[in-house]
């Protein structure tokens, strides 16, 4: 593969690093520019992960022509604005989740870059790293026979400091959209669009959820048991219920290394290792995508990422969590 993708990053907080250091583990990758709204902030991130170049605003980054394409790791209520100006600039996309803060931003989005034919994709890492692969090809063979229902939790205690972006309504803060948005994303890929979706919250002082119980019901009369919470430390794991049996990912199942099948009273273990942080998968799916010319990748397709957003509207609308737009 002699052509290297060259990536531009805009956001450049904890997620951002996590990324960037697995773009260094990617042979046909390179970091060529980096953008904070903090000048200083860009300059180290620049130095520490070798980039080509930094520059002072997400635009000037944006409007760089060397740059093929353009990861988001923005607050989750700038995605939608981030993410346009740089589809108007004519770059392609890799945007955190949510893409959005509704369903509107989200079909808006992908509209933009549709119209562009230019390539666009939510961030749902997840998807990519090998324990979803391996889980997808055992359900696919059959190994725990119908999926009956599914358990899954997201759960970690945030420091209580209601002007962080977590708790922060004006930032798109609570459980639902920074980590719910993981087990609701097992749900979909596992079961589908649910017909029923039952959900009850705690909110906090900023109107947020800080803790979300979820219950979905789907045509085939399956089931799914999903929290998120950011007020509690909690297993973080997914249980998968089949005719046949189960399987269980360990925490924290949104990037397992641990599958356990429980199966006519046997118990097999499996290890499935990642490189790095776990975002060279997803990486390589967008290099792969681009040096194809493709618009969009088969396994997060524009289709999920609305059919996603459409779910977790639902969820809002059932716990009364708005955001300004």
């Amino acid at each position: 593969m002699d052509k290297k993708i060259k990536w531009g990053i805009i956001g450049l907080g904890k997620i951002a690093n996590k990324f960037a250091a697995d773009l260094l583990l990617s042979k046909a990758s390179t970091l060529y520019g980096v953008a904070s709204r903090d000048t200083n902030k860009s300059k180290d991130f620049y130095e520490k992960y070798k980039a080509v170049r930094y520059y002072n605003s997400y635009e000037e980054l944006a409007n760089e022509p060397e740059i093929d394409i353009i990861y988001i790791a923005t607050p989750h209520s700038f995605h939608f604005e981030n993410t346009m100006m740089c589809l108007k600039k004519n770059k392609a996309v890799l945007c955190e989740k949510p893409i959005g803060i509704n369903s509107e931003q989200v079909k808006a989005v992908f509209e933009e870059a549709k119209s562009r034919n230019l390539f666009l994709m939510e961030a749902i890492w997840t998807r990519f790293i090998p324990a979803t692969e391996k889980l997808i090809e055992l359900l696919n063979n059959n190994a725990i026979g119908d999926v009956l229902f599914i358990r899954a939790d997201f759960g970690f205690k945030a420091n209580y400091d209601l002007k962080n972006r977590i708790y922060n309504k004006d930032l798109g803060g609570g459980s639902l959209l920074d980590i719910g948005i993981y087990p609701i994303y097992l749900s979909l890929l596992l079961l589908g669009i649910p017909t029923d979706i039952k959900a009850m919250a705690r909110m906090t002082k900023t109107k947020v959820d800080g803790y979300c119980s979820m219950q979905f019901n789907y045509m085939n009369d399956a089931k799914a048991s999903l929290e998120s919470t950011i007020e509690a430390n909690t297993p973080t794991t997914a249980y998968i219920y089949g005719s046949k049996g189960q399987i269980e990912l360990h925490s924290p199942f949104h990037h397992t290394q641990k599958i356990t099948i429980l199966k006519n009273g046997e118990k097999e273990v499996l290890t499935v290792k990642y490189k790095g942080n776990g975002y060279l998968y997803e990486i390589e799916e967008v290099n792969k995508c681009l040096l194809n010319k493709a618009t969009e990748s088969l396994k997060v397709p524009p289709s999920l990422s609305i059919d996603l957003m459409s779910v977790i509207d639902r969820v809002k609308k059932e716990i009364g969590l708005t955001y300004k737009i």
